[in-house]
């Protein structure tokens, strides 16, 4: 797990980096080399405002207020910098690698690649803005908080993670096939062009989530591929309020204290079977002594838990150093993505129907990401069943893909006769 590459420092010199400081410093000497050139080359400033004038403000507006509402704090709520995460930057080359294989892929098939480059853009947003109101709706709770700015704040920062593949491929497939329609381009072509790129892209995307320690599987024995994550991340959390990490299992609905480990944690402190559990949740009060230079999302969590009416504590010395052994669900699933690109890309030179590529895609991903879920653990059941939500869009997702497939013979068949037809005739 490595969320964070490096740090950009909240100040140099003295100067704030973001905000009104150097990057924006920066901006307004560039602005005015502009402006100079633009005046050499005899051209109108004012014209050169009209059409670049809103880019370089919204730019600005950018660099002013936006990133400096997004940099880390310390634990006395100071900005210390600006985290540049391991899940962005591979997120970011996950779309890069993805571009350039569906211009190559686009080219093959007589289309102009920058036809792939001019609909990137509408895919990515499109993409991005659906692979995050998936993962916000689905986990709503989470984002709510008493102030909107930081409502909205939580729901915009998808750069740390939370992000639903599944929201990504239909609001990208929809925005793609609105502009393909738009300018007339060959749908099914472009489809089978584009489709197997998106599991390369899915294959970074998912080493990101290994970095961030998101989309995790469930517990298992410590063999040679399982993951332990270290404290801070959202398994180490999940395992320690779930009273795992402390050596107990109790009944969600009751509270009931159902199992406790020997040696563990809860025994030490006194806990017996029937016990019950009011609250387990992770306790920031020894986070007042951490060092102001570090963001305050680095600084220790202990654990605080309400049993049986009595309060128990456990120091972050006192919790183990690693989460409970986990299932490489990221790994498993980047591998996956990987080896369906490549089968997908190797099927292109043997299937001739267009928009079967793009059908298959669909398909396979539905069916891998159904048997994927049994292996996570970080999505729950939905419609009063044990199926999370992610399985059931496969369900629909494969129902579709099959639908598409027997449309696409049957409209082939019929168009072959009608060939046949007209050449008998």
């Amino acid at each position: 797990m490595r969320r964070t590459l490096f740090l950009i420092p909240h100040e140099i010199a003295g100067l704030p980096i973001f905000g009104f400081g150097w990057v924006l410093i920066l901006m307004v000497i560039a602005l005015l080399f502009r402006v100079v050139q633009v005046k050499r080359s005899g051209g109108s400033v004012g014209g050169f405002m009209a059409t670049e004038g809103l880019m370089w403000a919204l730019f600005a507006a950018a660099v002013a207020i936006v990133l400096p509402s997004v940099e880390l704090k310390n634990v006395a709520g100071e900005p210390v910098g600006m985290a540049i995460r391991g899940y962005g930057v591979m997120l970011l080359l996950g779309v890069l690698s993805a571009v350039g294989l569906a211009m190559v892929r686009a080219k093959r098939r007589g289309i102009d690649p920058d036809a792939i480059l001019n609909m990137a853009p509408w895919v990515f947003i499109g993409g991005i803005a659906g692979a995050r109101l998936f993962y916000v709706v689905q986990y709503r709770d989470h984002f709510l908080t008493d102030s909107l700015a930081e409502t909205i704040r939580r729901m915009l920062t998808f750069t740390e993670g939370g992000l639903v593949v599944y929201g990504a491929f239909i609001c990208g497939s929809l925005a793609g096939a609105y502009y393909i329609s738009r300018h007339r381009l060959p749908l099914l072509k472009l489809g089978d062009a584009i489709v197997p790129c998106m599991f390369l892209g899915l294959f970074f995307g998912r080493i990101g989530c290994l970095m961030n320690g998101c989309c995790y599987g469930g517990q298992c024995e410590n063999y040679w591929a399982a993951l332990q994550f270290p404290p801070g991340s959202p398994v180490y959390q999940d395992q320690a309020t779930r009273g795992d990490l402390l050596g107990l299992r109790f009944d969600p609905t009751s509270g009931n204290v159902t199992r406790i480990s020997r040696g563990g944690l809860a025994e030490q402190a006194g806990i017996e079977l029937g016990s019950v559990v009011e609250q387990i949740r992770m306790d920031d009060g020894y986070q007042e002594a951490f060092t102001k230079s570090l963001p305050r999302e680095q600084a220790p969590l202990g654990v605080i838990a309400m049993i049986d009416g009595k309060i128990h504590r456990w120091s972050p010395d006192q919790l183990p150093q690693r989460a409970i052994p986990v299932q490489p669900a990221q790994l498993i699933s980047s591998i996956s993505a990987i080896v369906l690109c490549l089968l997908l890309c190797a099927a292109s030179y043997v299937v001739r129907r267009d928009g079967l590529v793009m059908l298959l895609g669909f398909a396979s991903y539905a069916v891998l990401r159904f048997v994927l879920e049994i292996v996570r653990v970080d999505e729950q059941g939905q419609f009063g069943t044990d199926l999370s939500i992610s399985q059931w869009v496969s369900i629909a997702v494969l129902t579709g893909s099959l639908a598409g497939m027997i449309a696409l013979y049957r409209r082939t068949n019929d168009a072959e006769q009608a060939s046949l037809g007209e050449s008998g005739g």
